[in-house]
């Protein structure tokens, strides 16, 4: 697994202290993991709208090329 190092204000770093009960390497690594999700989601709907764009634009694609565009 990698590692990465965060910097984090002097205030923020004593409040974690005060509540050693929680796993902060967890609870920041399920950050990033939904911060990733979240922006993969866009990007996908964002492609689905050019895609309806593009069809109301008249210009049409095969079901292969379409996956292909949306990375499936």
């Amino acid at each position: 697994m990698a590692n990465i190092t965060l910097s984090l204000s002097e205030a923020l770093y004593a409040r974690m202290r005060e509540h050693s009960e929680f796993r902060w390497s967890e609870i920041a690594r399920r950050a990033i993991e939904q911060k990733l999700a979240d922006t993969e989601m866009i990007e996908d709907l964002r492609a689905l709208e050019r895609a309806e764009k593009e069809f109301k634009a008249g210009k049409t694609i095969s079901y292969k090329e379409a996956g292909k565009r949306l990375g499936l």
